[in-house]
């Protein structure tokens, strides 16, 4: 049974995933901007590895998905000290393995890609996948396999940051959410605004994009803020949090059934 890390590199955070026997035994998360980041990640693969007994020469393939450039080489030299074999990258030199339609292949993220394939291997058929990072974003995908389309939003968080950090007396506030719409304190405001207005963004920017595609997508939530807004807890078909790791599977097994 072939055993797998994969690692998808965020703004925010890095998502590191340990595949084997056919399932997720462990997904860990760590933050993206650190100081000396080959000396961290080198220190944090090492720690998580004995503490839950992973021998890294069990290890058959590293599987990387990265937006932060900074961090890709980093990455992949972790990949090569750790597996028998250099690590997939997931990018333009894949992209043509994948069987899928992808438009302006040079744009459009990794993780993206990752969400599309894992929505169309898994599903197959139309789908719009909503991805709450650092930015929330929603890519339509049709029942052939093709990439339609992306929206792109500031995420809950960096919406919240942004109003920290453009003005001089909000505070920074934790995205949770409010107890009413009606905000009696100033955090409770932000909360409201952000919280629950997002909501109501999510939901025409489904409504919109499914008019356009003309017909009834199925959609998907990813990502680490997913359960975060509590009126959309039912929403949608379906609530997948690993599903960036989830790409990257089916995209080494595109990949190596290329090989000859």
């Amino acid at each position: 049974m072939s055993s797998y890390l994969a690692i998808d590199v965020g703004n925010s955070n890095v998502v590191i995933g340990y595949h084997h026997r056919g399932t997720w035994q462990n997904v860990w998360r760590m933050p993206s901007q650190v100081e000396n980041p080959s000396v961290y990640y080198e220190w944090q693969l090492k720690n998580l590895f004995l503490e839950h007994n992973i021998q890294p020469n069990t290890i058959d393939k590293v599987l990387i998905s990265s937006v932060v450039p900074s961090l890709t080489s980093v990455f992949r030299e972790a990949g090569l000290n750790i597996s028998r074999e250099p690590p997939m990258i997931m990018g333009v030199d894949v992209y043509p393995h994948l069987e899928m339609g992808i438009t302006r292949p040079n744009e459009i993220g990794s993780d993206l890609v990752c969400n599309a394939l894992a929505a169309c291997d898994r599903f197959g058929t139309d789908c719009i996948v909503v991805d709450f990072g650092t930015a929330l974003t929603l890519t339509s995908v049709s029942g052939d396999r093709q990439i339609l389309g992306v929206a792109i939003a500031p995420g809950v968080k960096t919406a919240m940051n942004a109003l920290f950090k453009a003005t001089a007396k909000l505070p920074e506030v934790p995205a949770k959410w409010p107890k009413s719409v009606l905000g009696q304190d100033t955090i409770h405001a932000i909360q409201s605004g952000v919280m629950v207005g997002y909501v109501g963004l999510i939901r025409h920017l489904v409504d919109e994009t499914r008019k356009e595609m003309g017909v009834e997508a199925i959609t998907i939530a990813t990502g680490g803020l997913s359960q975060t807004l509590l009126q959309l807890r039912g929403y949608f078909d379906h609530e997948l949090p690993h599903l960036t790791l989830d790409g990257l599977l089916f995209a080494w097994d595109r990949l190596r059934a290329r090989m000859p």
